[in-house]
């Protein structure tokens, strides 16, 4: 893949307005649907055991976050990802803070093995928690990406079945057997809370209309990431508070051209 086909999957995205069911944090809520409705996508925001099945069927794709976590919240997570799964909706898994106690970890795990996830994000200590490698990592960047953190996606995928994009300084997206380096975004995203729970709903509006998951991952992050560079650029020394305001307009003014221009991803040799 390429520059066109970030650009291309972007245009289809701000043409079809693929609903995106969330399931996420009460911390995120409101900059999450302000930004889907920004890139162009339609949020809605449904977590009620009543109706999450009913919802997720008509969703273009299904985004499961466990920032804020209670059981049952995951019984509703579970219980939309089954619907998810069997009318053919793409499930989008961030399991936020995992590793940082039994129950939020086991949660996660529990959601992996009873709903089929298409694509999982997070940073490396919640990837490698999420599969059971030891991991000890500072906050929640993962740090510039090595050899290590390379694997790790790669091994979690195989176990996962699934994409995996651990986000950090630069970002890894795998299929267990392809896989890219991005090196898109802007440290003010690590200044704004829910930055990267956004990002995973961004995956959720590129996956609802791209059959494959690690193009439509790719794209979603290489896009994102060229949004907060803009958002910087325009907001230099104004602090998170203009940019996140900034960056909200930039997903929905990137152009082809700056997508183009600006867009810096690379398919890496691995294992």
């Amino acid at each position: 893949m390429d520059q066109h086909t970030v650009s291309e999957l972007l245009r289809k995205v701000r043409e079809v307005n693929p609903l995106v069911h969330n399931i996420t944090n009460v911390v995120v809520t409101n900059f999450t649907a302000n930004g889907l409705l920004a890139m162009g996508a339609s949020p809605v925001m449904a977590y009620a055991p009543e109706e999450v099945a009913d919802m997720a069927k008509i969703a273009s794709s299904l985004v499961l976050n466990i920032g804020t976590l209670d059981g049952p919240t995951v019984d509703s997570m579970i219980l939309a990802g089954k619907s998810a799964e069997k009318h053919h909706v793409p499930v989008i898994f961030d399991p936020v803070g995992a590793g940082a106690t039994c129950f939020r970890t086991e949660s996660a795990q529990k959601i992996i093995n009873e709903v089929k996830i298409s694509v999982i994000r997070g940073n490396a200590s919640e990837i490698a928690n999420v599969v059971g490698e030891k991991w000890e990592i500072k906050g929640v960047d993962a740090g510039s990406v090595k050899g290590d953190v390379v694997n790790l996606a790669i091994t979690a995928a195989e176990r996962l079945n699934c994409i995996v994009a651990i986000t950090g300084r630069e970002d890894i997206v795998t299929d267990g057997t392809t896989t890219y380096v991005i090196a898109n975004g802007h440290p003010l995203l690590t200044k704004v809370t829910g930055a990267g729970c956004l990002l995973t709903s961004v995956i959720g509006a590129f996956a609802g209309v791209e059959i494959a998951p690690l193009k439509a991952s790719v794209s979603a992050l290489t896009f994102y990431g060229v949004a907060a560079e803009k958002a910087a650029e325009k907001t230099a020394k104004q602090g998170p508070g203009s940019f996140q305001i900034e960056f909200l307009n930039q997903l929905s003014l990137v152009s082809d051209e700056e997508i183009h221009q600006m867009s810096s991803f690379k398919k890496i040799l691995a294992k």
